[in-house]
């Protein structure tokens, strides 16, 4: 794990609706820069092993779209979720959770999470490659201030999750200690 003060530059493979294309799967692959992502913004990225996992699912991302009226309230222009999983997985999961603020952004390769010195292997739960936990907030493309998880390695036996959470994040937006990881939100079956 390396500590960088800007986020890495990458080209993230991503599909956006077009209601040009005259089909019933109206998407088509549009490529999103860091620059254009981050360029004179404030936003929160925070960064999971996966879709459609248990803590991933039924806590990280549905209290980060839960609270996001909350982090607008506080200057926040973006809230991202990264995760090393393709475009189409990240869609049907968004959908799954029923996100409609948070904003899905696929790194398929692993590129942009290798580059922030975050990608572990995760063979021993058969996953391979993922990104280790962890939020930051970004502010026009310099990292002002990120939360990665405790006992960062390959193959962890554990998956913690204590302080890339919505809460530790919002609190940190409020100059306020954080109350802590919330329970879950939604109920994870599988």
């Amino acid at each position: 794990m390396i500590a960088i003060q800007k986020v890495p530059s990458v080209i993230f493979k991503t599909r956006v609706r077009d209601e040009s294309i005259n089909t019933s799967n109206p998407y088509r692959w549009e490529d999103r820069s860091t620059q254009a992502i981050f360029a004179g913004k404030k936003v929160i990225v925070f960064s999971l092993p996966g879709a459609f996992t248990p803590t991933c699912s039924s806590n990280h991302l549905p209290r980060y779209e839960e609270l996001y009226d909350e982090f607008k309230a506080q200057g926040v222009d973006q809230v991202i979720c990264i995760s090393v999983n393709d475009a189409f997985v990240m869609f049907q999961w968004g959908k799954h959770i029923g996100a409609k603020n948070v904003f899905l952004l696929p790194d398929g390769n692993g590129e942009f999470t290798r580059k922030m010195g975050m990608l572990v292997e995760k063979s021993n739960l058969g996953f391979g490659y993922r990104s280790w936990r962890y939020s930051m907030l970004v502010n026009d493309s310099n990292i002002e201030k990120i939360f990665i998880e405790p006992n960062y390695s390959d193959n962890c036996p554990v998956d913690p999750f204590e302080v890339s959470d919505a809460d530790t994040m919002l609190a940190y937006l409020k100059g306020i200690d954080s109350p802590g990881v919330s329970q879950p939100r939604m109920k994870f079956i599988g």
